[in-house]
Formats: structure tokens, sequence, C-alpha cells
């Protein structure tokens, strides 16, 4: 494991400026449907905004309970999770961990086995990897249905700004570099995967931002056409996900009810984009999720372009109709290029012998080994 310079300076500098100006763009977009009457549209992207704030507090207070037990006063970690606070406490964290993985002297002279460099790298890495967690809950949670409220709102009310193009396709970019993000800090935390290279990196950014692209599109399609169907639609791919993520009996977390949560969470992750709960192979499951958006995304446009003729010589129908199936025909390529050519399929052994620093530190966070049990794809 090793925090590298690049590592702190991406991270920390790109991830601290991308959370503020995000805050920033989804109250000036509520502002805008605000100021045009577009009242609905500007609740629904505070009632997102205002739910994922929340599932992250949850997610970030709970995982300081168990990684900081003697370390931190609860009633503070509470007061800061209580006024939302809790994703900038862990940003400090981060700037404090990674500079002294980056700044301090490798040398294992006279130092206390919490200063080596084996543990400092490890807490670092760790850190980076929960807020990374984080991001994606949030992505998922908020990013994808303001997008998809987005899109129905610049094609219902038939509006042309160059603005909200750009925000649409800013957010699209945002979401595929979150799960990027995510698969660069857990290949990081987990000793048996390879380094996440700059080809593959490219290649799984393309993969996730054309498919996941896709699918938006396609939903965005079916709302326009029936709110209740596409409401009808999310509610039954979640059902599956919820269900999947019960029979995986996963145990990310210590608590029973947060452990729901996150089945929850995972769910609302798995109706836009495939996400491996267990470190298995899952050539059968991602194999089956993607032949069924295959299916169902040309059967939402069959259905579009038969229930109401007349839209058809619309020009947003077009334009979305082609890119919807471009997308999702490109993002199925590089999706098994990625799989045939980038992504490790084969996991080496944990090591069975290691040095004292070695077991200190596995031992100082044994019970926190939440991201042991799952690999995101």
């Amino acid at each position: 494991m090793k925090f590298t310079k690049q590592d702190f300076i991406f991270f920390f500098v790109s991830g601290i400026i991308i959370h503020v100006v995000d805050i920033g763009v989804d109250f000036w977009v509520a502002s805008k449907y605000f100021y045009e009457g577009q009242y609905f549209g500007g609740i629904l992207i505070l009632c997102f905004r205002g739910l994922s704030s929340i599932v992250i507090q949850l997610f970030s207070y709970e995982w300081f309970k168990n990684d900081w037990e003697n370390s931190v006063p609860e009633k503070l970690i509470f007061l800061v999770h209580l006024f939302h606070y809790g994703i900038f406490v862990r940003y400090w964290f981060a700037f404090k961990y990674g500079c002294q993985a980056v700044f301090k002297q490798n040398n294992n002279g006279d130092v206390s086995e919490i200063d080596c460099p084996n543990f400092i790298h490890k807490q670092a890495i760790d850190i980076m990897t929960d807020i990374s967690m984080l991001k994606v809950f949030k992505t998922f949670l908020e990013t994808t249905s303001q997008l998809c409220v987005q899109i129905y709102m610049l094609t219902e009310h038939d509006t042309n700004s160059f603005c909200q193009y750009a925000a649409i396709i800013m957010s699209l970019c945002g979401i595929s570099f979150s799960t990027v993000d995510y698969q660069i800090s857990l290949r990081k935390s987990l000793p048996d995967k390879d380094e996440f290279r700059v080809l593959p990196k490219l290649v799984h950014l393309v993969y996730k931002l054309l498919t996941i692209t896709s699918w938006i599109l396609s939903i965005s399609l079916i709302t326009l056409l029936s709110v209740r169907s596409s409401v009808f639609l999310l509610l039954l791919l979640w059902s599956c996900g919820f269900c999947w993520t019960l029979k995986q009996h996963t145990t990310f977390c210590k608590s029973k009810v947060m452990e729901y949560l996150y089945r929850t969470v995972v769910g609302m992750v798995l109706i836009f984009t495939f996400f491996n709960i267990k470190g298995k192979k899952t050539k059968v499951c991602i194999s089956i999720y993607y032949t069924t958006h295959t299916l169902i995304t040309p059967g939402i446009l069959f259905v579009y372009l038969f229930w109401k003729p007349s839209i058809t010589k619309e020009k947003y129908f077009i334009i979305v109709g082609i890119l919807t199936i471009l997308s999702l025909v490109l993002g199925i390529i590089f999706l098994i290029i990625y799989y045939r050519h980038f992504h490790p399929t084969a996991y080496s052994r944990h090591q069975t012998c290691s040095d004292e620093v070695d077991r200190v530190a596995v031992a100082e966070r044994v019970e926190v080994g939440r991201f042991q049990n799952f690999i995101m794809r």
C-alpha cells in the first residue's frame, strides 16, 4: 500500500473542490427552477440533495464510531454529523494522514509502531477509500436522480439553455468519475489487487460513462411517456437489486439497521450500474445485468415510438433515441474490452507471514475490514 503525492494532490484537492462546487451547482439549479416557476423540479432537486446528505452522514457517523472509538468523543462526532459536516471532517483527516504519508521520512528508526510508514500509508488509504465510498452513495442517491429530473424538465418544457446542457454533461462525467475514483481507492486498499493503470482507467471510465448515459436517457424517455410507469420500473429494479443483496448476506456494517440501509442504497446503485458487493467472480451476474439493460432499453424506445406516434417528429426523441442506442452499443463494447483485457481475474492469496509492524497495523483495523468483503466492478 502506497499513498503517493499524486494521490494526495488529486484526491484531496480535486475532491474537496468538486464537493463544494457540487453543493453550489445544486442550489443554483434549484433556484433557477424556482425563478422560472418550475417549483416541482426545484423541490425535487433539493429533496434529493437532502436525502443523500442524510444517508452519507449516517454512514459516516457509524464508521467514525467503529473506527475511532477511543480517540474522538462520540458526542462531538454526533454534533458534527448532525450539522452535516461529517464529510468535511473526513477530508480533514484525509489531509492530515495524507501529509504524514507523503512527507514523512520512510525510515524505521526509533519510531513507534503507529508512526511507521506502513501504518501511516494504510491510514491515508483507508480514509480515502471511505470518502470514495460515500461519494458513490451520494452519486447514485443524488446526482443520478437529479440528472433524470433535469433531462425531464429540459424536454418537457422545451427549453434551450446552454447552462442546462452543460450541467447535464458535467453530471454524467461526474457520475463516471466517481466510479473510477472508487475503483482506484479500492485497488489501493486491497492487497491482492493490481495497480489501476492509466489505460484501464480510461476504458473503465468510458464503459461506465456510456452505459450509465444510455440508461439515464432511457429512464428520462419513459418518464416523459408516463411518470407512473417510470416510478414502477425503478421500484421493480430496486426490489431486484435489494433482494440480490439479501441473498448475498452482506456483512458491511456492524449494526443490523445500518446493514439494511446499506443494502437499500446498493439497490439504488444497481438501478444505474453494476455493483459487486462480494469479492467473487461475477461473470454470470454482470452478464445477466447488462443483458437485461440491453433488452429493456430498446423496449422503452419502441414503446415510446408506438404509444405516442406524434412525438416521434420532435427533435428530442430523434436525438435522445440515437444517443441512447449508440451509448448502449459502445458501452457494451468497452465493457467487454475492459473485462477481457484489463480487469484482474486472478486473486492472489493473502500473505501468510508478516513482520511485527504489519501484524500491529492489521490488528488495529481488523474489525474494520469493510472493503475486504466486496469489490466494485
